[in-house]
């Protein structure tokens, strides 16, 4: 090791010298994101998320890899009086990944709220892991860790500058608990987790706190996939469980930052 800093962690270090870092939320000042980018928002808890932070007054960029369902769901959203612009990308493509940035700045401004809610399965039904392609197991890797991973490092750094910013990972009990057949996306989720708690701890005292949430079991097209057979009116709402992350943001720096929450556990926002 050396004692010279990298030109990032020079600029996190002299940013964190010359402010102070104590969270407004600590101050008692509720975080109210301007600008939001939500990934995998064309349906499930990413469309509710999006309605959920325009009905509080975010300008909201929607990205998924469907042009149709973000286009209706933006289209939704507008007609409630509220600003959300569909972007068409696929979050585990690395040459899309300062294009989907450039292009939600352009849109909204500076992004203040990232939330990392795509993510995929892999192949289904779900193989064990001794049937899992080394391939298949890539994939969910690029989409569910690597993917967030580039987009986090092109839009913290701009968020350190500007002293706030909040960064929310989607993860899964999946990240926790060993379930058969959950191999390949429960790695990635517990992958995901970590890099939440890492980013928090290099970018401490910057402004920008980061969670990872767990959503429980949803009604979703996602949750039936995996569970075809499940009883939908025991799964919870994506609407519920939008409104006590959006809680979550408004609560920033009030909750330590590296946090992993249940969603279950949270208020919902008013």
């Amino acid at each position: 090791m050396n004692d010279e800093s990298t030109g990032s962690e020079a600029l996190i270090q002299a940013e964190g010298s010359s402010h102070p870092s104590l969270p407004r939320a600590a101050r008692g000042e509720r975080f109210a994101p301007r600008a939001a980018l939500v990934t995998g928002a064309s349906r499930g808890l990413g469309a509710a998320l999006a309605r959920e932070l325009a009905r509080q007054g975010a300008k909201v960029v929607l990205v998924a890899r469907e042009r149709a369902p973000l286009e209706a769901v933006a289209a939704e959203i507008a007609a409630q009086g509220g600003e959300a612009h569909p972007l068409a990308a696929d979050i585990g493509d690395k040459g899309q990944t300062h294009a989907i940035a450039g292009a939600a700045a352009a849109l909204v401004g500076p992004i203040d709220l990232l939330i990392h809610n795509a993510s995929t399965l892999g192949k289904t039904p779900l193989p064990i892991l001794l049937d899992t392609e080394c391939e298949d197991l890539g994939r969910v890797i690029e989409v569910n860790v690597v993917g967030p991973f580039r987009l986090t490092k092109v839009v913290a750094g701009a968020m350190a500058l500007r002293r706030r910013g909040v960064v929310v990972h989607i993860s899964s009990d999946a990240a926790v608990n060993a379930y058969p057949r959950w191999g390949a996306y429960g790695a990635s989720k517990a992958a995901l987790d970590h890099l939440s708690r890492t980013w928090a701890a290099e970018l401490e005292g910057t402004g920008v706190a980061f969670y990872a949430v767990d959503p429980g079991e949803m009604n979703t097209r996602m949750h039936a996939e995996a569970i075809p057979d499940a009883d939908p009116s025991t799964l919870a709402d994506p609407a519920d469980v939008a409104r006590r992350i959006a809680a979550l943001v408004g609560r920033a720096g009030e909750v330590p930052s590296g946090a992993r929450l249940e969603a279950a556990r949270l208020q919902e926002a008013p």
